[in-house]
């Protein structure tokens, strides 16, 4: 599986109200490692950053003016991206964008989700931290990954912080380190521990009566809501027919 973690910085938050790409940062996973392939380009807006916007990434309209056009880096960016999954986060706003940019450009796909399966990793993370602050700030501090260096906003950067959240966020590798590969494979050949369980004492912590009977309870709710017993009363039944000739 191919996916690419994108994220933008634009002139300012309203594609409508003319405003427009300026960086474009992407990041490959493929079956989830990092692999070397990165697309990073600045854009040329053809117009202002708006000083709220600057005020965020610090890309300065000089700077800008000495870029490509985003017509100039529009085919190179949909064959990095095309049959990927994009993994973006608050993923509507960069996909708006996007979008806006390839309608101005003929032959260019009109729905980038013509190309591209998209994953919102801000969709992801508010449904496994419901009522916590999910920004990408956030989840870099909640999963350990190094933000230390996101003074500003930056697409290349902010893309490579969001490829390390979402590996910590879906269970699998942390680090976007090629170098880390060794670590990982001395990891594979684990040590063996052995614990000392002498004169260790487990207590054992039977049901109450009351706590059996409300168990009973739920269990008669649930087989009147499910239309049948569950499976393990199922199967006690079964047993229990089984050893009544035997018993006869």
């Amino acid at each position: 599986m191919r996916q690419i973690v994108l994220d933008t910085e634009t002139t300012g938050l309203e594609p409508g109200a003319g405003h427009r790409i300026i960086e474009i940062g992407c990041v490959e996973l493929v079956n989830r490692k990092p692999t070397s392939n990165r697309f990073h380009r600045y854009v040329n807006p053809e117009r202002e950053v708006d000083r709220g916007a600057l005020e965020v990434h610090g890309i300065e309209n000089d700077f800008l003016a000495t870029q490509p056009k985003f017509a100039e880096v529009a085919t190179e960016l949909v064959e990095f991206i095309s049959g990927a999954e994009l993994v973006i986060h608050n993923a509507d706003f960069d996909i708006e964008f996007l979008n806006h940019e390839l309608r101005r450009l003929p032959g260019m796909p009109q729905e980038i989700r013509e190309r591209c399966g998209v994953l919102d990793t801000l969709a992801l993370a508010r449904r496994m931290h419901p009522g916590q602050r999910n920004s990408l700030d956030a989840l870099a501090k909640r999963y350990s990954v190094d933000n230390s260096k996101r003074e500003l906003h930056g697409a290349l950067l902010d893309a490579q912080i969001l490829a390390e959240c979402y590996l910590a966020m879906t269970g699998g590798q942390v680090s976007l380190s090629l170098e880390a590969e060794p670590a990982r494979a001395a990891a594979a050949h684990p040590i063996e521990l052995r614990l000392d369980r002498r004169g260790l004492v487990l207590p054992v912590l039977k049901a109450t009566a009351e706590e059996e009977r409300a168990h009973e309870a739920m269990l008669a709710v649930m087989a009147k809501k499910g239309g049948q017993l569950p499976l393990w009363r199922e199967l006690e039944r079964e047993d229990a027919a089984r050893l009544a000739p035997a018993a006869a």
